[in-house]
């Protein structure tokens, strides 16, 4: 099997391509320190994915090969591109499948307030559920208030 010739690529090519690797290594330590939220993954990905690409394009001379090499790489990165975000979202949404209910939002809300509404029908004598609280019924009558008070706050 005959190997084509080596494509020599010039000094100055691969310089400028080195100086581009240590701008976009700098611009990755920027990324990491400055507070993107959720955009912090995907520019770390995309700078990797650019810095790789000159790697392979340059250094592993894939730009100067034959085609079929460089489409043999291009597929097997996005089979991999897929399997990684497949396993982000397995990863992102897990717990959630056992959060769901039948009833809407609405019948949801519409049943606590029922419920608040049916709650402060009670007088404290019948909201009184421990010893704590008869005791305090008992000292000064205030445990319903408390216990009023506390449920106003959680809604």
């Amino acid at each position: 099997m005959s190997h084509d010739s080596h494509h020599i690529i010039p000094f100055k090519t691969l310089a400028t391509v080195f100086g581009a690797l240590i701008g976009l290594t700098v611009l990755t330590v920027v990324a990491a320190a400055l507070p993107l939220g959720p955009l912090d993954m995907p520019v770390a990905i995309l700078i990797a994915v650019v810095k790789a690409s000159l790697v392979v394009l340059y250094f592993m001379a894939l730009k100067y090969d034959k085609p079929v090499n460089s489409l043999t790489f291009s597929v097997g990165t996005l089979f991999v591109v897929i399997f990684i975000t497949f396993t982000l979202f397995d990863t992102a949404f897990r717990g959630d499948l056992g959060d769901v209910s039948s009833q809407t939002v609405d019948e949801i809300n519409r049943q606590e307030t029922e419920a608040g509404e049916r709650q402060q029908q009670f007088t404290p004598e019948q909201m009184a559920v421990s010893p704590a609280d008869y005791e305090a019924l008992q000292n000064n009558g205030s445990a319903a208030d408390t216990t009023n008070a506390d449920t106003a706050d959680t809604e």
